[in-house]
């Protein structure tokens, strides 16, 4: 099965802070624990001497590709951890985010593949990254690390709100099924139906008569459908990987009782099966979900220009972030 990158990393630099050192010198805590024998690294960020401030938790869930938390350019500069400035959130909450499963903390550019990514010497992602890299390890982790954090002291209980983008939005809907301390969810950029329906989507929006990519895509499909566990990595994404996250999130989404905001550019691939989410949601008379369209933008809310390219002069996840956090503060 190829392999799709779903989110177009947004990379800000946040000041020249001079030779690597720890996550201390870019403005994050730095914690760690264990599951399943594998450590995990967790950053932590926090308002200026609040940090052992009491307040409740904001995990944000990060889309595909094992890519470092901290990102080094060669002069210096770290990039954006997140793909929002964080300041209005860390107002109201402390704000974690989950590195990738053997994949290092901090990488240099220069030492980086393409999109960013950690890589072997021949270019391929780590085995041990891709054994893991399913629905299934990265909710499970993802909950063992929340019982971690809820046991600090500066992490208030009254909500915890997990919120994911991209792959992440369906890591974030499956977790908030399982794990009932979830009190909030923020589903964004996510395709309801699915990881394999954006796939076809994308290969029928380009294919021709001799092409048939479309085509090529269902038969990929078949093959993945026939051995869903196979772990080999060799093409891309692992068929356990492509057929973990094409169980369909609505699935996880029709259950939840809790606030759940769905956000989205409705020039994304995902933006009609959103749409259809949403018919379903007001035909059943669901009331817990709240629906927030960015009209003509697309995966990452930049907009798209008439010849269909985003205009990436327009950044608005500053923006998706506050109305994130004005939504928060009417739940």
């Amino acid at each position: 099965m190829k392999l799709y990158y779903w989110l177009w990393l947004v990379l800000l630099p946040v000041g020249a802070l001079g030779q690597q050192k720890t996550a201390a010198d870019y403005g994050f805590r730095h914690l760690r624990t264990v599951f399943q024998g594998d450590t995990v690294d967790i950053l932590i960020k926090s308002r200026a001497v609040e940090e052992q401030v009491p307040k409740p938790l904001f995990l944000f869930c990060q889309g595909s590709l094992p890519q470092p938390l901290l990102k080094l350019a060669d002069d210096g500069h770290v990039y954006g951890v997140f793909p929002f400035k964080p300041d209005s959130l860390l107002r109201q909450y402390h704000l974690a985010i989950i590195g990738k499963p053997y994949v290092p903390l901090i990488g240099q550019k220069s030492k980086l593949g393409r999109n960013f990514t950690y890589v072997e010497p021949n270019g391929s992602f780590p085995a041990a990254y891709s054994r893991r890299n399913h629905l299934t390890y990265y909710v499970k982790r993802n909950i063992a690390v929340l019982r971690f954090l809820r046991r600090q002291p500066w992490v208030a209980k009254q909500r915890l709100v997990v919120a994911g983008h991209s792959e992440g939005s369906t890591v974030a809907a499956k977790m908030a099924q399982n794990f009932h301390p979830i009190t909030h969810l923020i589903y964004s950029g996510g395709n309801p139906s699915g990881r394999i329906l954006n796939i076809i989507a994308q290969d029928r929006a380009v294919e021709t008569d001799s092409s048939r990519t479309g085509e090529a895509s269902l038969a990929d499909w078949q093959t993945v459908v026939n051995t869903p566990q196979d772990l080999n990595a060799s093409q891309g994404d692992t068929h356990l990987a492509t057929y973990s996250f094409s169980i369909p999130p609505q699935e996880y989404l029709q259950k939840l009782r809790i606030p759940t905001l769905i956000s989205y550019g409705t020039k994304d691939w995902c933006a009609p099966y959103v749409d259809l989410l949403r018919v379903d949601f007001i035909r059943s008379h669901k009331t817990n979900a709240t629906f927030l369209p960015y009209i003509g933008t697309e995966h990452n809310y930049f907009p798209v220009l008439p010849n269909g390219q985003p205009n990436y002069e327009v950044f608005n996840w500053d923006k998706v972030a506050d109305d994130w956090l004005a939504w928060l503060s009417k739940k």
